[in-house]
């Protein structure tokens, strides 16, 4: 079946700076995705990520030289695991549930999902910076901090002494060396937190082969799909899925359920980007040991049927937004 596809590119305020590592943003830069049947139409956004060598103008260029007869299954093959594929795959299950006249997890023969609690990230910032950002959100009960420094220490006393009743887990997205890794490792577990995504840069994760985690490591920069799976061993306890890296939900399914078989435990992740992007993420984190689903908590404005958020944490999509 011939389709029409549409891509645009879209752009969302943030509430406020947001910092890594790798810098900072003002604003969550999506590509949004539109497949349309002439009776049926269904979308699906990614987030191109420069530390992957993506940017808006590359996303489109590989969306838009699709044929008009891809399918989801062709898809698989025509575009590798990424951001332009992730968008096209989740325009997919949508259309292909109004289609059907369904929900996409019961395409998908999964059981109907409910809330799961998510985590929410607190940006690099300096120590008081933090510390206060602890305090004001220190009332949920899963915060994610970014590190990546080599002077980390103060930050994460910090948002432990403004938030001493939550869960903390720690991203260095590649921030640290295996020796700042080590020195801190002791301290991470004294403070209570409980997982430890990509300390390491990917290319230089060799190094945790043989280092001692008190605390679980989370492979992210390190796990993309089914085939990075391989290069893993010996090195995480856990793996973060997240659809702009897998490609779209099709492989991140097949994702979870190989790694969970090689016995690793599972969280699921997000690029900052919009509600639409969250929502296909909600069917993939239903029994996950992490759920980092908040990038709409991080907006200034969202789309026109936003996701919702409570006490439960981030719930299953209305069908007016995806699925």
């Amino acid at each position: 079946m011939t389709l029409k596809i549409e891509v645009a590119a879209e752009s969302f305020r943030l509430a406020q700076a947001f910092r890594i590592s790798r810098g900072a943003k003002t604003e969550a830069q999506v590509i949004t995705v539109t497949l349309s049947d002439g009776t049926h139409a269904g979308r699906g956004e990614c987030v191109p990520y420069p530390r992957y060598g993506e940017s808006q103008e590359s996303v489109t260029d590989l969306i838009r030289g699709l044929p008009s007869d891809v399918t989801r299954e062709s898809l698989q093959e025509l575009l590798p695991a990424g951001a332009a594929r992730n968008a096209v795959d989740c325009a997919f299950w949508d259309l292909e549930a109004k289609r059907a006249g369904c929900r996409a997890w019961e395409l998908a023969g999964l059981p109907a999902p409910g809330p799961v609690v998510t985590a929410y990230t607190l940006g690099l910032d300096e120590p008081e910076a933090m510390r206060a950002n602890a305090e004001r959100n220190a009332f949920r009960p899963l915060l994610k901090i970014k590190l990546g420094t080599p002077d980390d220490m103060p930050r994460l006393e910090a948002v432990r002494a403004g938030a001493p009743g939550s869960e903390i887990i720690v991203d260095a997205n590649e921030g640290w060396t295996a020796e700042v890794y080590a020195d801190l490792a002791p301290h991470l577990q004294r403070l209570g937190v409980t997982l430890v995504e990509q300390p390491l840069p990917a290319a230089d994760d060799a190094a945790l082969i043989g280092l001692e985690r008190p605390v679980p490591v989370c492979a992210d920069e390190s796990a993309h799909d089914r085939a990075s799976l391989g290069h893993l061993t010996g090195k995480y306890d856990v793996i973060n899925i997240k659809l702009d890296k897998t490609g779209g939900l099709t492989e991140a399914l097949a994702l979870r359920a190989e790694a969970r078989a090689r016995g690793y435990g599972i969280m699921v992740g997000c690029m900052v980007g919009s509600s639409l992007a969250m929502a296909p993420g909600v069917l993939l984190a239903q029994g996950a040991a992490v759920t980092d689903l908040d990038a709409p908590l991080l907006l200034a404005e969202d789309r026109d049927t936003p996701i919702l958020y409570d006490e439960a944490g981030i719930h299953p999509p209305l069908p007016a937004l995806w699925g």
